[in-house]
């Protein structure tokens, strides 16, 4: 665990905050992220999870608010969102969804207020 080769970080790696709790835990190849990664706050909640390819993160991710509540879901593609999102309040109420495009919104994206209530469609052009 944690070893590097030529300067550079290779295998499963464990890193942490000062207070001692995890931070990151996953795989590097070359130095880069490879694979599946975990990421935590400072209080030692989930903060996010997904998998990287050549330090860009790569498939599908989920995102949390600092109470564990789901705060984003959806993919990337080289580095950047693609597909289907979702954003979510802390309440667990959906705040926004639509889609992405090279990182991008394109198409119909809807915004909800914290109730659950419509507030409005935007429509993205790339």
């Amino acid at each position: 665990m944690n070893k590097e080769i030529d300067g550079l970080k290779e295998g499963y790696w464990e890193d942490y905050y000062g207070n001692g709790q995890l931070w990151s835990k996953g795989n590097y190849i070359n130095g880069a992220k490879y694979g599946y990664w975990e990421l935590y706050y400072f209080t030692g909640q989930l903060m996010s999870k997904g998998n990287y390819i050549n330090d860009n993160p790569d498939g599908y991710w989920e995102y949390y608010h600092t109470d564990g509540q789901l705060k984003y879901k959806g993919n990337y593609a080289n580095g950047k969102e693609c597909g289907y999102w979702e954003e979510y309040y802390s309440n667990g109420q959906l705040e926004s969804k639509g889609n992405y495009v090279n990182g991008n919104p394109d198409g119909y994206w809807e915004e909800y207020h914290s109730n659950g209530q419509l507030m409005g469609k935007q429509y993205y052009i790339i």
